[in-house]
């Protein structure tokens, strides 16, 4: 069951690599219901990513995090799909450019 949104994340990590950033494990000591993922991309943009396996949805209690950190400004992202992160690395692409240029 964990393998489909290991799968995702491990195209996410190497995807964002290939852009020259970072997709960084993100833990928050007592704090729970925080994304999978801190993403630093070209162009200073950083957001926070929660992986789900295809067509999970996230938790309760990540969804209540997850608004909260919304409403505090935090860009967060749920992504369950390698088309999902294809659509990220555009995005990101486009409002940064790439580190190799080959927009």
């Amino acid at each position: 069951m964990g393998a489909p949104e290991a799968y995702v994340e491990r195209y996410l990590v190497a995807e964002i690599a290939a852009i020259g950033g970072r997709a960084m494990k993100f833990t928050s000591p007592g704090t729970s219901g925080v994304p999978d993922r801190v993403v630093m991309a070209p162009g200073a943009h950083t957001l926070f990513v929660e992986l789900k396996r295809p067509g999970g949805r996230p938790r309760p209690l990540q969804v209540v995090t997850i608004e909260a950190m919304r409403e505090s400004g935090a860009d967060v992202r749920v992504i369950d799909t390698r088309e999902g992160v294809d659509d990220l690395v555009r995005e990101l692409r486009r409002e940064g450019g790439a580190a190799n240029g080959d927009d």
